[in-house]
């Protein structure tokens, strides 16, 4: 690619980039709000801890799935929704794996010699900001890389067509330029 034309295709592919992560932040922060408010009216109603993240979590996810498809991601192709369904929870479950793991380890792991690792106030920080935050790296990479495939309209430089035709492998090589050849007219 000449160097005249990669700054414009870096910068095109760049702010693509920024709308990308822009859109999935704005669908990722309903669904954060529509999780801490679930899992919080859980933790009030006597829920485990576990289970009410779980819970707040799972419809979090079905939010962030419509929006990230049919928004986030909608110049991708969209072949198989079963596919991208499964796939989107598939990983989304490592991303609550992440986020679990590090509730837990606040909860029940420090909690277990710190009594103040047990409250409503550290579960927030530690499921929501920390776990989430991890979890939400994890999620944009993944959904981007195996949920919602290629690019349909990518952006990129036009093509550069060759300068020379591409050589017969059978004939012998020469390291003269090769003559122009005569058309013949009828």
């Amino acid at each position: 690619m000449p160097a005249a034309a990669l700054l414009p295709a870096l910068r095109a592919r760049f702010g693509a980039l920024v709308r990308e992560v822009s859109k999935f932040g704005t669908v990722g922060g309903i669904a954060f709000a529509i999780d801490f408010a679930v899992f919080n009216v859980l933790l009030q109603a006597g829920a485990e801890t576990l289970l009410a993240k779980t819970g707040s979590t799972i419809l979090a996810t079905s939010v962030a799935f419509v929006g990230n498809r049919f928004w986030t991601w909608r110049h991708r192709a969209h072949g198989n929704m079963a596919r991208q369904y499964t796939m989107f929870f598939l990983l989304n479950g490592v991303g609550l794996a992440i986020g679990l793991s590090c509730l837990a380890i606040s909860h029940y792991g420090l909690g277990s010699i710190w009594p103040e690792f047990q409250t409503p106030l550290a579960d927030n920080i530690s499921g929501q900001l920390v776990g989430t935050g991890v979890g939400t790296l994890f999620r944009f990479w993944s959904y981007r890389r195996f949920v919602f495939g290629e690019n349909v309209n990518p952006v990129s430089a036009p093509p550069v067509a060759p300068s020379t035709p591409p050589a017969d492998p059978a004939a012998p090589r020469s390291t003269e330029p090769a003559a122009p050849r005569a058309v013949p007219r009828m």
